[in-house]
């Protein structure tokens, strides 16, 4: 059994590695009192005003008490972020950093916009860890990417994946949980969908670039698909060859 989680542990990517590590090593260190969530929560004021610029990533990297809804969390963080990194990242480790790290400023601008609007500004004051919601962003871009795939949700009934982030959402309010954070996981998701997938398509420009240095920081190597033996390939039509 360890063997097997350990073999599991080792086959994940390293970004998807590295980020449930983080996770699960900063929510038990908070559970056994060894690390305050106090130093970890996003405050703006103390961020600006006393440099504590920690906090804009360690509210991402815990999950609150570790209860069923923190084993439910990193399941969804283990299973859509691996799926992400393997299938639509393959290849592309500095892109996958880069799609995090921009959901992490979006998720950070929208709390710190929302606080200041008012009758929001009490809902928004409340959310001082991001880290499910980011989790949730994920969920919502690999939904969005594999539409089509059949799920079954607790063996009640079956749906496509596209439906996947709204069914969760419900069972968060069915629950008694704030919709807000799932919301904003799915926002994020959108906003980075839309600009990295219909934009392009719509205007044949990218406005997400992965920076250089992140693309330094991974040696990826190029995605090869391997041609089978004994295929043949059909040759060109006529037509085709001697166009003008």
């Amino acid at each position: 059994m360890a063997q097997g989680v350990e073999e599991w542990y080792k086959q994940m990517p390293i970004i998807t590695r590295s980020y449930l590590t983080a996770a699960v090593v900063t929510t038990v260190g908070c559970s056994l009192d060894i690390i305050s969530p106090y130093s970890l929560y996003l405050n703006p004021t103390l961020v600006v005003k006393q440099h504590q610029y920690w906090r804009l990533v360690t509210n991402f990297l815990y999950f609150r008490k570790m209860d069923l809804d923190f084993m439910f969390h990193m399941f969804f963080l283990a299973r859509y972020c691996k799926l992400l990194e393997e299938n639509s990242f393959r290849g592309k480790t500095a892109d996958f950093l880069y799609m995090l790290l921009f959901g992490a400023t979006v998720l950070t601008g929208i709390v710190l916009l929302g606080g200041m609007i008012p009758y929001l500004s009490a809902s928004f004051a409340k959310i001082i860890f991001l880290s499910n919601s980011l989790t949730f962003m994920m969920v919502y871009v690999w939904s969005k990417q594999n539409p089509y795939i059949h799920m079954s949700f607790l063996g009640l009934f079956t749906f496509t994946a596209a439906y996947l982030p709204w069914v969760l959402l419900g069972f968060s309010v069915l629950v008694g949980a704030s919709p807000w954070v799932d919301l904003l996981g799915m926002i994020a998701g959108h906003a980075y969908y839309f600009l990295s997938e219909v934009y392009p398509r719509m205007t044949n420009r990218r406005l997400l670039k992965t920076p250089a240095f992140l693309k330094a920081l991974f040696a990826d190597e190029p995605v090869v698909v391997a041609r089978p033996e004994n295929v043949r390939f059909a040759a060109a039509p006529f037509d085709e060859i001697h166009q003008d």
